[in-house]
Parts: C-alpha cells; structure tokens; sequence
C-alpha cells in the first residue's frame, strides 16, 4: 500500500485543484493520509500570488524536506501557482524535492507519484490552457460546504496581480457540466454551494460571447436540495440589474455579494487598470442595499499601491467610513515581479504601508462594531458546524458569514444540534468579528 499526504496552500480555486488530485490518488488506489509520518508522496500543491503566500509555499517545503531528511516522508511533489511562476529558480534551489508539476500538469498527479517512486525526477509545465476543469474531487472541506469553480484564468491584467500569467487567459466550464457537478454535491449532503471564479461576474463571455452568471445561478437554483447559494469574486462594475435582481428575488441565492474594488480613488484605481472612483462605488454599494433586503456587503482594499500619496489615502478613508462594508480585509501592496506595477516609480516603504493598513483596520473595526451591536437581540437562521469542546458551545455561520475569511456565530442550547443542519439562534453578545447567541427553542 503506497501512503500518500496532500497539503493544499492559497485560495479556493487552489483547493479545489487539490480536491482533484485526491481524487485521482484515490482511483488509483493510493492510501490516502493526513499525517505525513511515514508517507511515501508528500504533494504539495502551492500558492504563488504574493510574498506572504510564496513564503507561506516556502515554509511549508523546507518543514516537508525535514521529515523527508529525517526518514519520515520518502519523497516530495511540489505542485501549483508558485512553480508554475518559478519554475527555472524553485527547481535548482530546492534539490530536496522530487518533482514539480505546474499548473497546466497537475492532472498527471497519479503518473508524477509513480515516477519519483521509481526514482526519477520529474519537472512538467503544462500549457496552463490544459488546465482541467472538469473532473471528480474529494472534497476537504466539511460536506455541508463546497467550494464550486465555474471557470479558471483571468483577462482583467490588473498591474498588480501575476494571476494571468500563472493561470492563463479565461476559461469558462459549460452550465451543464457545472449543473451537474452541483447535483452531486447537493446529493452528497452539501447544504451551501460556493461559487468561485477570479471573476465571477465574467462567467461565460468567452463560451457564450456573453455573461451568463445569472442563467447559470437559476439553473443552480432549481436542484432540489440546496439550502444556500453564496456568490464570491463579483465586480462592481459587471453587477448588472439582471444579477441584482435576483439577489432580491431568490430566497437561496443569499444577499451576501463580495466584491473585491481593491481601492476607491480614481487616480490609484487608472494605475491599477481597473475602472471606478469613489462616486461610482458609493452608487453601487447604495443600490445593493436599496434594492436587496439584508444585503452583506464585503469587499478588499490595496494599500500602499505606487505613487499612492497620502491625499489619496485620506480619500480611501473617507471612503470606507461613508460605505460601511459589513466585511472588509486589507493588504499592504505586495511588489511582484513580472507585473506591470513592479516597474512603476514611487514605491511606498514598507512601514508606510503598514501604518496606512493599520489606520484602515482600526476605521473598519469601529464601523464592525456598530453593525454587530445591531444583530444583538435578532434571531438568525445558522448553519452548524461544529462543537467548541475548550468554549463548551456550538458555532456555526449564518448567511452573513463566508468559510475561512468572516467570524463565526458560537451558541449554546438545544437538545439535538448536528453538523450540517439549520438551527435558529438568538444574538445575544459580540466578541470581536464573532457572535455569542443561544438557540431559539
């Protein structure tokens, strides 16, 4: 029996790129394991987007090599967006691993596991393009949860982001084969379905010669048996009235729309080569709330983008104290090689950088506080996930809430809680980004 361990790093498309290579380590009939003591394959597969993440990838493969070094683990694939990027300099600088599967390969996992078996080393690059988007996963995530990847790769050449050259031009799957990979999930006990694309509202221009992502949803939404549909990765400036109203409209499709603007101000936004200004984002953040009841609104900013000067950035502040988004993350910018931004004057130092994500944070913790005081005393519906055994309660996640990135509801009460199933809890604290509540008998 030959053990393999898969450790999956980066965002959810990445996930489910590793949810795939499981799937074919198992048609094989690999023994599949969590711990790596005694692992025949280590496969790693990597993020490479920006330096917190490469660093993370890094980390990761030197902790790996020392098993390997101390006999625990035999050999290492390293597979995913940061050897796709480096794949001349990770190859020569970690002679630890045993092989290295780009982004267009990872679908030779199985023949890759079988040749550094055999003793031979491996170095595949794949045409990004061969990528494969269709095929069976076994899902890492809790199943009442699943992550659902509508298309891969990115048009947008945003100056900042190295996505289009790791992962290649967009590429949309068909309505029917992600209809049917849904049907799946759903009858496999899923109660909430993701959606995840780089651009979600792109969704099939290049299929169709036209977006599509709303028929594609009320397709979604007529399997029988799906609870909750959550829409992430929408761009302001594709939100059409057609996608609006069905926020409002369908009950499943729930009122959560993240939507990555990056920054506010027109002249950092034109650097960045993405459309907008502060008026026009304002425009859109109050028609989603005008027009769909209970809207969450989430979004993520850029600080310390080149040539960003501090005018600039008391307009961004000035901004997110007008726009009050529910949720919001911010990054320093992160210089990377190979964009158009890594090239332009004015870089910011890195303490300015953080000084101004700092300054952010504390704007968006008092607007946090504000709108979690509000929910105090309402009831809500909440998916369970689990047992906290150190708080001795529950938690879970109302519509409000999106796996890994936003807080958690923790409750106590009830008499037959289980995973995966709906309960109604009233708010009764907050704590931080999280809620306290009890169950409503």
């Amino acid at each position: 029996m030959i053990n393999v361990g898969f450790i999956g790093l980066g965002c959810e498309k990445n996930t489910v790129n590793t949810e795939k290579m499981i799937a074919l380590a198992r048609a094989k009939g690999y023994n599949l394991v969590t711990d790596l003591d005694q692992t025949d394959v280590a496969v790693i597969n990597t993020c490479g987007f920006i330096e917190s993440a490469k660093q993370e990838a890094i980390e990761t493969i030197f902790e790996v090599a020392q098993l390997k070094a101390e006999g625990r683990v035999k050999k290492i694939l390293v597979t995913g967006c940061l050897v796709q990027r480096y794949r001349e300099e990770i190859a020569a600088e970690i002679p630890e691993v045993d092989g290295f599967l780009g982004v267009g390969s990872f679908q030779k996992i199985v023949e890759a596991i079988e040749q550094v078996l055999a003793g031979n080393r491996v170095e595949w690059y794949g045409d990004t393009e061969e990528l494969q988007l269709e095929g069976e996963r076994v899902l890492t995530t809790p199943r009442e949860t699943a992550y659902l990847k509508i298309a891969d790769g990115c048009n947008n050449c945003c100056t900042y982001c190295c996505i289009p050259a790791i992962r290649g031009r967009y590429r949309s799957r068909t309505v029917e084969n992600i209809v049917e990979e849904a049907k799946g999930l759903i009858a496999g006990g899923c109660k909430e379905l993701i959606l995840i694309a780089q651009d979600t509202t792109n969704y099939g221009i290049d299929l169709y010669g036209e977006r599509r992502l709303p028929a594609l949803i009320r397709e979604i939404l007529k399997i029988e048996g799906l609870e909750w549909l959550r829409l992430l990765y929408l761009y302001p400036d594709k939100i059409t009235e057609e996608l609006v109203a069905l926020f409002a409209a369908e009950e499943k499709l729930i009122p959560y729309i993240e939507m990555p603007i990056q920054h506010a101000v027109g002249s950092v936004l034109k650097r960045m080569n993405r459309p907008g200004n502060a008026e026009s984002l304002l425009n859109t953040v109050n028609t989603l709330r005008s027009k769909i009841p209970g809207v969450v609104l989430r979004t993520t900013l850029i600080v310390g983008f080149p040539g960003e000067t501090e005018e600039e950035f008391e307009e961004l502040c000035n901004f997110v104290r007008a726009a009050e988004f529910e949720k919001l993350g911010v990054f320093c910018y992160s210089r990377e090689e190979g964009t158009p931004a890594y090239e332009m004057p004015d870089q910011i130092p890195e303490e300015v950088k953080e000084r101004r994500r700092d300054v952010i944070e504390t704007i968006q913790a008092d607007v946090v506080e504000k709108k979690q005081q509000a929910l105090v005393g309402k009831t809500l519906s909440v998916l369970v996930e689990g047992f906290d055994r150190f708080g001795e309660c529950w938690y879970g996640r109302s519509y409000m809430e999106a796996p890994d990135i936003d807080g958690k509801i923790f409750f106590t009460g009830g008499s037959s809680v289980l995973p995966g199933t709906f309960v109604k809890v009233t708010v009764e604290d907050t704590m931080d980004f999280d809620l306290i509540g009890r169950i409503e008998e």
